[in-house]
C-alpha cells in the first residue's frame, strides 16, 4: 500500500448518484515494477514476467497526458489526489515529474485543487528533487523498514549492498527542506521482533509524525497465482504450522510476518504510542482504530467494510482492481480504450469491492471486531478457520489479540474526544 490521504469512491446503488458524485483514486506505475532495488520480499518485482512487460519500458509522454485527463475529467470533487508509485518513480527523473504538473495544470478544472503523493525508496533523492518536492507540495512516503541491521536485512540493491545509508540521507534532505513525507515500514519475519527498536528509530530519529506499518504476507506462490485463485485443498487451518511462516509446509514466505507476532508488535508499539505520543504521532492503523470505534467510516481500505475503492494503472495503460491484485484475472482494462473513470465504477469492479464483506467466514461474522477488522485485506484470506471454512485472513490471530489488547485504551481515547 503506499501513501495515505483517505482516498474515497463512492458506491451509490443509484445511476443519478453514480453520474453526480465521481471520486475515485488510483496507484499510478508510470515505469511499471522496474527499480533500483531488489528487496527479497517485494510483491511486485516479478510483474514484468507476469504481464510480459520489457524492461526499461516507461509510461509514454501521450498517455500521461490522457491519464492525468481522463482522471481529472472523471471527478467531481474540489481534491484530486494522484499517487506515483512504482517499482522506483523516482528512477524516471524529475523531468517527468515536471511534465506531470505541466499536464496537472493544463487539465485542472478551475474549482479543482489538486495534490500529488511520490512513493520512494530515497535512494536517488538529492537536493534538487527536495527543492522542487516542497515547491509542489508533494507528500512523501518513504520506505524504511527500522534501525540499520532490520532495514538492511531484505531493502538491498540489485547488486546485494546495504541501502539505510542512502535512505536515513533521503529522511534528513526532506526535513532539511520541509517536505512533508510519511514513513512506510514493511512489518516482516525479522524486524516484528523488536517492535520498540523499530517504533522508536522510525519517530525519535528518522523524525516521522506519521507512520504507516504495513505487514508482509505473501504466499509462496504470489508470483503467479492471483489472490482467490488459490486452490482450496492447499489451504491450512488457523493456528497449524502451515499458516505460520518457517514450516516446510508453510502457505507462506519464509519473510513473511508471523500472526501471533504481529499482534504482539501491535500491542506494543500501541502502549509507546498511547503513553508518549498520542497527538503528537499518526500511526495509521491505530488513528483509523480510534475512527472507527467513533462510528466513522474506516481510514485504511484493509479495514473498510468495503474495497474497490483505488485502483492500479500499468504504465501501459492497462487498470486493475487493486495496486495487491495486479494479475491478467483482476484487469478491468486499458485506458487507449474506456475511460478510467467507467472501470472503476463499473459494475465488475463493484462487486469486487462488495466481495470484501459479503465473502467472510461465519467466524468473522460472529467476531465481536467484526466492525473495526472487516477481514482486513482479501488479498490475505488464504487460510481456514478452526472448523475448516476457506476464507479466514492469515493475520487473524494477531489482529484479534491487538483489538483485545487496545480496546480498553482506546474506548478512554474516544470517550475523551466525545467530551472535548
Amino acid at each position: 500500500m503506499g501513501v495515505s490521504q483517505a482516498h474515497f469512491v463512492d458506491w451509490e446503488a443509484s445511476e443519478a448518484l453514480r453520474t453526480t458524485r465521481r471520486r475515485f483514486h488510483a496507484m499510478v506505475k508510470p515505469i511499471g515494477s522496474a527499480c533500483n532495488l531488489d528487496c527479497q520480499y517485494c510483491y511486485y518485482l516479478s510483474k514484468q514476467n507476469l504481464l510480459d512487460h520489457r524492461s526499461g519500458e516507461r509510461m509514454a509522454d501521450d498517455l500521461l497526458d490522457e491519464f492525468i485527463r481522463q482522471y481529472i475529467e472523471g471527478q467531481d470533487g474540489d481534491r484530486v489526489v494522484f499517487s506515483w508509485q512504482g517499482g522506483e518513480p523516482t528512477l524516471l527523473g524529475l523531468d517527468f515529474l515536471r511534465k506531470v504538473v505541466e499536464l496537472e495544470e493544463k487539465h485542472r478544472k478551475p474549482h479543482q485543487r489538486i495534490e500529488n503523493d511520490l512513493q520512494t525508496n530515497g535512494t536517488l533523492l538529492d537536493e534538487e528533487w527536495c527543492r522542487f518536492l516542497r515547491r509542489h507540495c508533494f507528500l512523501v512516503g518513504l520506505s524504511i523498514d527500522g534501525p540499520r541491521n532490520l532495514h538492511d536485512a531484505y531493502r538491498v540493491t540489485k547488486g546485494g549492498e546495504p541501502t539505510f545509508n542512502k535512505v536515513f540521507a533521503a529522511a534528513k534532505l526532506l526535513r532539511k527542506h520541509g517536505v512533508k513525507f510519511n514513513t512506510l515500514t514493511v512489518v516482516n519475519r525479522l524486524n516484528v521482533k523488536r517492535p520498540l527498536d523499530v517504533y522508536r528509530f522510525l519517530t525519535r530519529e528518522i523524525g516521522s509524525t506519521y507512520v504507516q506499518l504495513i505487514p508482509c504476507v505473501e504466499p509462496k506462490e504470489f508470483r503467479t497465482v492471483a489472490p482467490q485463485h488459490w486452490n482450496p485443498a492447499a489451504l491450512p487451518v488457523m493456528g497449524t504450522p502451515g499458516a505460520r511462516p518457517g514450516s516446510p509446509d508453510s502457505i507462506v514466505t519464509d519473510w513473511s510476518v508471523d500472526p501471533d507476532d504481529y499482534g504482539s508488535f501491535l500491542c506494543k508499539v500501541f502502549d509507546e504510542w498511547h503513553s508518549k505520543d498520542l497527538g503528537r504521532v499518526l500511526v495509521d492503523l491505530f488513528e483509523t482504530a480510534v475512527a472507527q470505534w467513533m462510528g466513522f467510516p474506516a481510514q485504511r481500505c484493509v479495514t473498510g467494510e468495503f474495497c474497490g475503492k483505488g485502483v492500479a494503472l500499468e504504465h501501459d495503460g492497462r487498470v486493475y482492481s487493486c495496486d495487491h491484485y495486479v494479475y491478467p484475472e483482476y484487469c478491468l482494462g486499458d485506458i487507449h480504450v474506456r475511460p478510467i473513470s467507467e472501470m472503476v465504477l463499473s459494475r465488475r469492479q463493484m462487486e469486487f469491492g462488495f466481495a470484501k464483506r459479503d465473502t467472510l467466514p461465519q467466524y468473522c461474522r460472529e467476531c465481536e471486531y467484526l466492525s473495526a477488522c472487516w477481514g482486513e485485506c482479501p488479498k490475505n484470506r488464504f487460510i481456514k478457520t478452526p472448523d475448516g471454512q476457506p476464507g479466514l485472513n492469515y493475520l487473524c490471530s494477531g489482529l484479534k489479540r491487538f483489538f483485545e489488547h487496545a480496546d480498553p485504551y482506546i474506548e478512554r481515547i474516544v470517550k475523551q474526544l466525545k467530551r472535548e
